[in-house]
């Protein structure tokens, strides 16, 4: 995918070394963008295998609104060091996408309820296509000390125009040669999956970095990556079913044709 390529070289040709919170040492730029055509295939890396089921169950997990590694759908792994010994993660994203917290003064006492901003900002694409309001955020500054992991895909808005729909994330900080491939692979599924419930052609997907970066012990493997020449993109098929009733087996990957896995260390 040649927008992801551009990005890496962008940043072993511009990045700045940077300390960061893993005192790992990082090549980092900020404020970055990437528009990418869903028309012209699904954006999966194919200079290295992307692991899509773990994509997929990683999803699926935050639309369930779930935050527990043993809830379900068990996600990526990358998640395991986070997690406590119970496997809880603390109000992360799929709980503030579908249980944001709001308290209400009702006869003189403050109850708690919770806004579903994802099954609202479905609503709104179906009955208020023009709207400038189809934003879904993560980023609960009330609930951040309560989260394993502030959100690094901070939010994303949805835009409709001429019956196609696109999507535009913020990522606060991104890990580039680990998380970058990953998130892209989400969120151009999330606006698959939303297109197709709601009756839309997937549209664009923009993506929008704060601070992105190559740490420094993933810099021998992203050189390797950049001497492989990409293949054509693959496609998703999906079953025509709303959002919240797809299962796994309702997503499929075809004609995925990628090169070697590159392992690159998490930084924790």
């Amino acid at each position: 995918m040649k927008q992801y390529l551009d990005l890496v070289r962008y940043i072993l040709e511009n990045g700045e070394e940077k300390k960061d919170r893993t005192n790992t040492g990082t090549l980092s730029i900020f404020g970055y963008q990437m528009k990418i055509n869903l028309q012209e295939g699904f954006p999966l890396l194919t200079t290295k295998k992307v692991i899509f089921h773990s994509v997929v169950r990683e999803l699926l997990w935050f639309v369930k609104g779930a935050t527990n590694i043993n809830n379900g759908l068990k996600p990526s792994k990358i998640w395991d060091p986070w997690a406590d010994e119970k496997g809880e993660l603390g109000p992360i994203y799929g709980y503030q996408w579908r249980k944001w917290e709001k308290f209400s003064d009702k006869d003189g006492s403050f109850q708690k309820e919770h806004i579903d901003q994802l099954k609202n900002v479905i609503e709104q694409i179906k009955t208020d296509p023009s709207s400038r309001r189809l934003i879904v955020n993560a980023w609960n500054v009330s609930d951040l000390d309560r989260m394993a992991l502030p959100p690094c895909h901070a939010f994303f808005q949805f835009y409709v125009v001429n019956k196609r729909l696109d999507i535009q994330l913020y990522q606060r900080s991104a890990d580039v040669a680990v998380g970058v491939p990953f998130n892209v692979a989400s969120y151009a599924l999330l606006n698959l999956l939303v297109a197709n419930e709601c009756g839309l052609e997937p549209g664009y997907f923009i993506h929008t970095f704060g601070d992105a970066h190559l740490y420094s012990n993933h810099l021998e493997g992203i050189q390797e990556q950049l001497k492989r020449e990409p293949s054509s993109l693959p496609r998703i098929e999906v079953a025509r079913k709303p959002l919240f009733e797809l299962t796994f087996e309702d997503i499929v990957l075809k004609d995925y044709h990628h090169q070697d896995f590159i392992k690159f260390p998490i930084a924790v």
